[in-house]
């Protein structure tokens, strides 16, 4: 879509300082020269933090520009394409300030690294996992761990990396990506973690009741947006230690700051987020990753170094991680400050504010019913199969899965050996045979017990807030359920197998008769209808 410019007379910023804006220059100067690739060898990346003016003059520039609207998903049906949704409005955004190549280098990197997940939201890049990808095995392959980026893919040459940490340390510190690698300097560890999206099976809530859909789009993520792999690098509170002599006791938290740039109502950063200090110094539960599954972190995942912050939501999980910085409190970023937060029921478009909900860091139990999908006709001899993950995060583990075939009244666990092994911060995978002798539509749901004693609240309701964060309900789905065991259901299925029919195609007329007249009227008159005068 071509990026459209708001025509402007005496009150334009352009006029005020006697520039021109012809889409490559503004204020009378190339948008090279504004807004500049300072570093060699680091692609796709803009200081803003460092550069107060840089900043004011984008959201100048910002201004004169029009842009297109924030797509609704919500109330009207969600596109059956892929990519779903097309991130016109930040694609625009990038291209204002000359940064149109992010936006194509980003793509190409989705086609190379992600091509087979299902495109929720083509830039900035967020990818789901598909089912039959979730269930391959406990750690989720490199190429089919789920996405979800702020902004564009900096691409970033790992001999041209630096890390910065400075703040609230006793010394500040660069440190090379080789110096971090060197196990003679810093000690080298893995760690198997689950991380999860806050909007992790968003789409039950907009179902129900729509909410906040948000500048950047709260995108209408299935079961699939979250995934578990083994990280290897160093953990933070060692580097803070080795390379800055510790941290100052007025530190509190630890920020991260990442190489990409994110917009926020006509203002534009670098990604920020930030974790407190107490987690940090729990030794390897804050980590500064350089690998994922046994290869390098791949681009699209953070390269060259990303931060994984285990139990907590995804986004602060930082990814491109180049400086660390040190503070009494968290960081000002307005993911950390005005996202990701979590409202009661009363609050919504009539009195949101950013100090009125509080910001999710840990994640809740939850888990979902991967196989079989919400309205599937299962045909079954008196057990049904289902298998899908449960998760809890702030170092929780999972101790029981339970599965309801009728809507959470009964509820059967699954057994011990038919979950994948514990891990402190990692998902278990799951599958049990389920009693089922009723027939027609039945609700299945799951709902984890966690090591703590948490369960999931059973309804989505319970779980509904306006930002559409952490639904963490007890996870649902309806089957039509075909009993075969049943002497007149399977009658009824060699019929229509005789007919060349099937019972999948449930709501398709059955165009032969269903019983002979003869049939019909001994049955009839064995049960009369009216009764006797």
């Amino acid at each position: 879509m071509a990026l459209s410019f708001v025509k402007h007379h005496h009150h334009s910023a352009a006029a005020a300082h006697g520039g021109v804006d012809d889409g490559r220059s503004f204020m009378g100067q190339p948008l090279s020269t504004l807004f500049p690739e300072e570093r060699d060898g680091w692609r796709g990346y803009i200081e803003w933090e460092k550069a107060p003016e840089r900043k004011r003059i984008a959201a100048e520039l910002l201004k004169t520009k029009q842009f297109t609207a924030i797509p609704e998903f919500q109330f009207v049906p969600i596109p059956k394409r892929n990519p779903v949704l097309i991130g016109y409005r930040w694609k625009e955004y990038h291209e204002a300030i000359g940064w149109k190549s992010i936006v194509d280098y980003s793509w190409a990197t989705v086609q190379r690294e992600k091509p087979d997940l299902i495109h929720l939201l083509d830039f900035p890049y967020n990818g789901e996992t598909r089912r039959d990808q979730l269930m391959r095995g406990k750690l989720t392959d490199n190429m089919h761990h789920f996405i979800r980026n702020h902004g564009g893919v900096p691409d970033i040459d790992e001999d041209a990396f630096r890390l910065e940490v400075g703040g609230l340390v006793n010394r500040p510190a660069e440190i090379s990506l080789k110096d971090l690698k060197d196990p003679n300097k810093f000690p080298q560890v893995e760690l198997t973690v689950t991380l999860q999206c806050s909007g992790t099976r968003r789409i039950e809530q907009i179902a129900e009741y729509p909410g906040d859909g948000d500048e950047l789009i709260n995108a209408p993520w299935g079961e699939g947006a979250i995934g578990t792999a083994v990280y290897k690098g160093v953990p933070l509170k060692k580097v803070l230690k080795i390379a800055c002599g510790g941290v100052l006791p007025e530190c509190k938290h630890l920020e991260f700051i990442g190489a990409d740039t994110y917009f926020k109502k006509g203002q534009v950063f670098n990604y920020a987020v930030s974790a407190p200090w107490r987690k940090v110094r729990m030794n390897e539960e804050v980590l500064l990753a350089y690998e994922m599954n046994g290869q390098p972190l791949p681009k699209i995942h953070g390269a060259p170094l990303r931060v994984v912050v285990t139990g907590y939501i995804g986004a602060r999980s930082c990814k491109w991680v180049y400086r660390v910085n040190a503070l009494a409190e968290p960081s000002m970023g307005p993911v950390q400050r005005q996202e990701y937060l979590y409202y009661t029921q009363q609050i919504g478009k009539q009195n949101a504010k950013y100090s009125n909900g509080f910001s999710i860091q840990n994640m809740p139990v939850s888990s979902a019913i991967i196989h079989p999908t919400d309205k599937q006709v299962i045909v079954h001899d008196g057990t049904v199969k289902l298998e899908g993950w449960a998760y809890s995060g702030g170092g929780n583990w999972v101790e029981r899965v339970e599965v309801s075939p009728d809507g959470g009244h009964v509820w059967y666990a699954v057994p011990e050996e038919n979950l994948t092994e514990k891990h402190y911060f990692a998902w278990r995978l799951w599958h049990i045979e389920l009693p089922v002798d009723a027939e027609g539509w039945l609700e299945f749901c799951v709902r984890t017990w966690d090591s703590s004693n948490n369960t999931e609240p059973t309804f989505v309701r319970s779980a509904w807030n306006w930002d559409l964060h952490v639904t963490s309900s007890c996870h649902r789905i309806k089957l039509y359920s075909v009993n075969r065991t049943r002497a007149q259901t399977a009658a009824r299925l060699r019929l229509l197998a005789a007919h060349g029919a099937s019972i999948l195609d449930l709501s398709k007329p059955f165009e032969a008769t269903l019983e002979d007249e003869e049939t019909y009227l001994t049955a009839y008159r064995a049960h009369a209808r009216e009764p006797l005068s």
